[in-house]
């Protein structure tokens, strides 16, 4: 017990750094975008967790760009995948029943003139806190991959 309290500082500086703004948390990635996905899916299901969908975000908008009078290219790839916790989902939906707004959980790997990053959306204060830190587990355990 006391050498992982020893250690504990340490794995803190081992860890990515979290770039917070606009209610949006992000992890830089050190590799390729499909490096990334790879560490977000692995992530996702060693917490026991099933991935209900991977939405292709970069090649939608790729696609569509000149459908709606845009050249900018926003991302080389960006893939947001979401799914769901039984036990989260229960614990904040118990404590407020709108919490499924929030639901199912989105973590994002996004790849913008070569910098990969991993990241999720803020929730609200209250039981919704928990989705948070469910979340940035999963993203700090990718982001270290």
């Amino acid at each position: 017990m006391r050498l992982t309290k020893a250690l504990a500082p340490l794995a803190l500086l081992a860890a990515p750094l979290a770039a917070q703004a606009d209610g949006v948390t992000t992890y830089p990635f050190d590799g390729s975008f499909e490096d990334a996905t790879f560490a977000v899916e692995t992530a996702i299901i060693g917490k026991g967790l099933v991935i209900d969908y991977v939405s292709h975000v970069g090649e939608m908008l790729a696609r569509t760009g000149a459908d709606v009078g845009s050249e900018v290219t926003l991302f080389a790839a960006a893939d947001v995948f979401l799914f769901c916790s039984a036990v989260t989902s229960r614990t904040v939906m118990e404590a407020d029943p709108m919490n499924i707004a929030h639901c199912p959980y989105g973590i994002f790997v996004a790849d913008r003139d070569g910098a990969v990053v991993i990241g999720y959306r803020h929730y609200p204060d209250g039981a919704m806190q928990e989705v948070q830190s469910l979340l940035d587990d999963i993203a700090t355990e990718a982001a270290a991959f």
